[in-house]
């Protein structure tokens, strides 16, 4: 009998940074799975930068991101995945997405060339007594919903809230999800999962065997 492949979770950090830290089709899939962009746009490259953000001002604090990279048109991309829930989480990320928007430009440069910065963070505990499991935060005016200031957008995610969807459009963000949730507890790889390359490498990554002692040590 052969013996089932053993799936690790993709929430554990060594398996999270190792599918979507590496992988720009796995991280670009995912980004434009999760992202609220504007209506018709879509990623269709990324570039990983340095996930460490040292501060402008020296002995400011600075922060790390699970992955951090940019798109096409210049949009910056924070992606953190939480195991548990903190107030302080939400000020991190906050703190962290401001600093990512504050470092694009040097003494000189025009304000416009500013680009947007996302920031998504998966959560894998419940902090919102609402029903809803995607929450978007944005800068707008407090009557007039149609005004807004661009620049941050944050995204928080709670997993564990998540109930799959039957509509098409979002189909690939419920994929994306059902990985993250499922994939520790799977034996075989989900027939709907097969029809995209880009799920089929995620699962193949977090597979035991593609991973040293050491990074076993890690997750364990």
């Amino acid at each position: 009998m052969v013996k089932a492949a053993r799936f690790l979770s993709p929430k554990a950090d060594v398996v999270f940074k190792k599918v979507f830290g590496n992988h720009e089709p796995l991280m670009r899939s995912f980004l434009n799975a999760m992202i609220p962009l504007p209506k018709g746009k879509i990623i269709t490259k990324i570039t990983y930068l340095n996930p460490e953000q040292v501060p402008i001002i020296p002995g400011f604090k600075r922060t790390i991101a699970d992955v951090k990279c940019y798109d096409q048109d210049g949009n910056h991309f924070i992606v953190e995945m939480q195991m548990e829930w903190s107030t302080s989480f939400a000020s991190r990320i906050l703190y962290g997405t401001c600093q990512a928007y504050v470092s694009q430009l040097e003494r000189g440069n025009d304000y416009q060339k500013l680009a947007p910065v996302y920031a998504l963070g998966l959560i894998n505990e419940n902090f919102d007594d609402s029903p809803e499991f995607y929450h978007h935060y944005k800068l707008q005016h407090q009557t007039q919903e149609d005004k807004k200031i661009k620049g941050i957008d944050i995204i928080l995610i709670e997993l564990k809230k998540f109930k799959p969807a039957s509509d098409e459009e979002r189909r690939l963000r419920t994929l994306w999800i059902r990985f993250l949730n499922e994939a520790a507890n799977l034996d075989d790889i989900p027939e709907d999962f097969k029809p995209y390359p880009e799920l089929l490498k995620a699962m193949e990554l977090t597979q035991e065997s593609a991973y040293t002692k050491p990074e076993l040590d890690h997750y364990n």
